[in-house]
């Protein structure tokens, strides 16, 4: 498969979902209000709640959503090709991964930053809250077995891959560092952070 044409492929994906697909949720079904007052500057302790820059927020939500989508991306196109690895990574970010955690955020933003596991407790019950954790963990429990096994079956199969995924770790924690002893580091936190 070219390589032009995953690019164009990808791009002309998250342009559709950036600019079509999350305005239709954002406006029709998640009504969401540019004037509401996040947790982040309602509570702003400096430690859990921080008003933070909106491309920071970008960056990190987009990681998340598509966590899977470079773990398991790969792996699909050693298996299957490339074919089946551009639509897991494209359509799965857009239409499942993206709607599940704005749908998350937005859920947990209306209700004073609580988790979703701490939120079914006002929804369903304690009881079932409960159930609900139990379950949490055993996906995450599964979630993470299987991103174990990927990763390290890709890793026997392309040995110099190795170096490079835990070179990402100290790099994580030292970026983590810098940006909590130097707020304006990178431009992170901007002196418009407070109006995003």
């Amino acid at each position: 498969m070219s390589s032009i044409f995953i690019v164009i492929f990808g791009l002309v994906g998250f342009s559709f979902g950036w600019f079509v697909y999350s305005k239709f949720i954002a406006q029709k079904i998640y009504q969401l209000d540019p004037d509401y007052v996040t947790p982040a500057h309602r509570i702003n302790d400096g430690i859990d709640y921080v008003p933070t820059n909106k491309y920071v927020l970008w960056g990190a939500h987009f990681t998340a959503v598509a966590g899977a989508a470079p773990i398991v991306g790969p792996a699909i196109a050693v298996y299957w090709g490339w074919v089946p690895a551009l639509l897991w990574v494209t359509f799965g970010s857009i239409f499942f991964a993206g709607v599940h955690d704005m749908g998350a955020l937005w859920a947990s933003n209306r209700h004073g930053a609580k988790s979703i596991g701490a939120l079914s407790s006002d929804v369903i019950g304690k009881r079932a809250s409960a159930l609900f954790m139990v379950i949490i963990f055993l996906l995450l429990v599964l979630v993470n077995a299987m991103f174990a096994t990927i990763i390290a079956t890709d890793m026997v199969i392309f040995p110099s891959s190795v170096f490079p995924a835990w070179a990402a770790i100290p790099v994580a924690i030292c970026i983590g560092i810098l940006i909590r002893k130097n707020y304006n580091l990178c431009l992170l936190y901007t002196s418009d952070a407070a109006d995003e």
